[in-house]
């Protein structure tokens, strides 16, 4: 890749940008499709963000921005407007520069969960699902499940009142989906996610007693580490459809570049092209 005076910047927003993968996964799909865009990881510390933020904002080849940690709670209150995602999942990992100058902040961790069962056939639309753990990233894949139709979500996490905070964001934009707070119970759920980090370790227990779990479910787990997780072994063994984390990763990249005006991109594609990162 080339960079020019014609090249679109996205910024990648964060600190510390170690571990900032982004630019190894878009950058290559950019240049093997003909687009002069280029991720650019971007460190920045929380007391010199918002300044940072606004001065990056009114660049004039930029396309907008990721953003990452420690930054994906501040930026909701530096930009003009939010989509309900957003708002919901009460956080933001992408900012779209739109011509007129203002900016608007989206959540995609959730689309790309949703991106993912779909890609393996299963519809949300009319599906009840448990969600376990009321977190960032469990507050954006309810967020997308209430988007995407389905029509019962029930919220469990240690901090009871994190999940009743969440069930009532999720009302004020979807006031028909049903909503149960408080029980991990699986049973009676098509749909049942792990979006707490326990599977990191293989010591670690599950978030739900998998013997409960109706054979046939779709059942998903965002532990990024592996995607072989004992809670998803046990669910595969109960004849479950199964999702690891790396499949939301890599999902939620077409979504991002979908948002920036850039569509096209395939999870399957993006992974063959870096593969090394998932190997």
């Amino acid at each position: 890749m080339t960079l020019s005076g014609n090249t679109t910047i996205i910024a990648h927003l964060g600190y510390p940008t170690r571990t900032f993968k982004s630019s190894l996964i878009c950058n290559p799909w950019f240049d093997a499709h003909g687009h002069d865009v280029c991720v650019v990881p971007m460190g920045i510390k929380p007391d010199d963000y918002p300044a940072f933020f606004r001065a990056v904002m009114r660049l004039t080849n930029l396309r907008g921005a990721l953003v990452t940690m420690p930054h994906k709670i501040s930026t909701m209150e530096l930009v003009d407007e939010v989509t309900a995602t957003a708002a919901i999942a009460g956080a933001t990992n992408a900012v779209l520069l739109r011509d007129d100058g203002t900016t608007i902040a989206d959540q995609f961790d959730g689309a790309g969960f949703v991106r993912g069962m779909r890609g393996k056939g299963i519809n949300p639309e009319g599906k009840r699902a448990l969600v376990v753990g009321s977190g960032g990233v469990g507050s954006a894949i309810a967020a997308s499940l209430a988007g995407a139709g389905i029509s019962a979500i029930a919220l469990s996490d240690p901090n009871n009142a994190a999940s009743e905070a969440l069930g009532e964001r999720i009302h004020s934009y979807y006031p028909n989906v049903e909503l149960r707070i408080g029980s991990n119970d699986p049973e009676g759920y098509d749909v049942v996610i792990n979006a707490t980090p326990l599977g990191m370790k293989p010591t670690d227990p599950m978030s739900v007693d998998v013997d409960r779990i109706a054979p046939g479910s779709f059942v998903g787990d965002v532990v990024l580490s592996t995607d072989d997780t004992p809670f998803l072994r046990a669910a595969s063994a109960r004849g479950c459809t199964v999702q690891g984390g790396s499949t939301m990763l890599l999902e939620l990249i077409p979504a991002y570049l979908e948002f920036f005006g850039y569509p096209g991109a395939t999870a399957e594609e993006l992974r063959a092209s870096a593969h090394h990162l998932f190997s």
